[in-house]
């Protein structure tokens, strides 16, 4: 069940209802990939704010397989997560993997970047494995084109899209909520057509796909806006795999409840911090009023936040906190920049994990402080 508590204009915020729980909206997903947030454990992950983890049904089949998972007793009990968990369905790796798949009506077949094995998965297959991992909100298997595809790629991977939307409504676990998938590229029409194909299947919620996958951000916004409002008003809206705050921003003002992206755990690998111009709950304020009032990317981002590179020699022996306005990540009060960037530079591991731990509370107070500014 998904309810909306308060709007302000197309913006809202309410509480979606799964197995695990409830969870308070609009919310971002940290990225389980293989069944961890990297360099965080699940207790590490609560404890920053989460209210739900995202995993990925490839690579949970190739390891430890389906059989494996039902073995194990499902990724809850694996990775130890008892709140709740979405699966992407495999169809983004039909994109990220274009050099080692081939797609055909029935699915796709790839091979296996651990050993060269064919793996084949099918509509009807997303949906056993992800039934096997018992994931509260599942995704149904489509055809992702790349941002830079010709009209024909998008309209074809649209098409295919629906017709396996419509296989995945019909063999998946009722107990889990299935999302129906928004195809059809930069183009409106092709985008109308999904929809209206996708509200005439019925799902327990629907998604934006197909954006940040290469096309201009301007295009993005264009269709992730036309998608949002012709979507039914009482179910959940996701918008798939973006991005930078300051499009979370914006993609919560049209009307958007759920987000994941690898920018935080990604960025911060590579020693990329966000940082927090101010206090979190007046730098939500005043970028989220902007983003409203349609103010640009620039405008957002020079209230809210910063990016540094702490792997830079000007860091070496700056003695601030990582984040003095982050009070949500006790560590990066305590720990300075001086100090990331040594262990950056020596390869310690702690180095990945402070940095981790800055950026994915950075998205998750951003979370919050969007609720409390609906």
């Amino acid at each position: 069940m998904f309810t909306t508590e308060k709007v302000q204009g197309k913006a809202r915020k309410g509480m979606l209802e799964t197995a695990h729980g409830m969870i308070k909206t609009p919310f971002f997903m940290p990225i389980a990939t293989k069944g961890a947030v990297k360099t965080l454990s699940s207790e590490d992950v609560k404890a920053l704010g989460a209210q739900i983890v995202l995993s990925n049904t490839y690579h949970l089949m190739l390891r430890p397989g389906r059989e494996g998972m039902r073995e194990l007793g499902g990724l809850h009990t694996l990775m130890n997560w008892d709140g709740p968990m979405l699966t992407d369905s495999g169809g983004y790796q039909v994109f990220s993997l274009g050099n080692i798949r081939s797609i055909d009506e029935d699915g796709v077949s790839f091979q296996s970047h651990i050993d060269g094995s064919k793996i084949r998965l099918t509509p009807e297959g997303s949906m056993a494995m992800q039934s096997a991992i018992g994931a509260d909100m599942i995704m149904q298997f489509d055809d992702v084109a790349p941002g830079n595809s010709v009209r024909s790629r998008y309209q074809e991977a649209m098409q295919r899209s629906l017709a396996w939307a419509e296989r995945c409504k019909d063999s998946y676990d009722s107990n889990q909520k299935l999302f129906g998938i928004v195809q059809g590229g930069v183009h409106q029409d092709l985008r109308a057509q999904s929809l209206e194909g996708l509200i005439n299947i019925g799902f327990d919620g629907y998604a934006i796909g197909g954006l940040s996958v290469g096309e201009e951000r301007s295009d993005a916004f264009k269709m992730a806006a036309f998608v949002a409002e012709n979507l039914p008003s009482d179910h959940p809206r996701y918008f798939m795999g973006g991005g930078m705050p300051e499009e979370i921003l914006y993609y919560v003002s049209i009307g958007v409840d759920m987000f994941d992206c690898v920018l935080p755990t990604r960025n911060a690998r590579h020693g990329s911090l966000f940082l927090w111009k101010e206090h979190p709950a007046d730098a939500v304020k005043k970028a989220f009023d902007r983003a409203r009032n349609g103010g640009s990317d620039t405008d957002i981002q020079e209230v809210l936040y910063e990016t540094i590179q702490v792997t830079r020699e000007r860091f070496s022996f700056d003695i601030t906190p990582i984040d003095a306005h982050n009070n949500s990540v006790p560590s990066s009060q305590i720990y300075t920049k001086a100090y990331l960037r040594h262990l950056f530079k020596t390869n310690e591991m702690l180095g990945f994990r402070l940095a981790t731990q800055q950026n994915l509370g950075f998205y998750l107070r951003l979370m919050k402080e969007l609720r409390e500014a609906i």
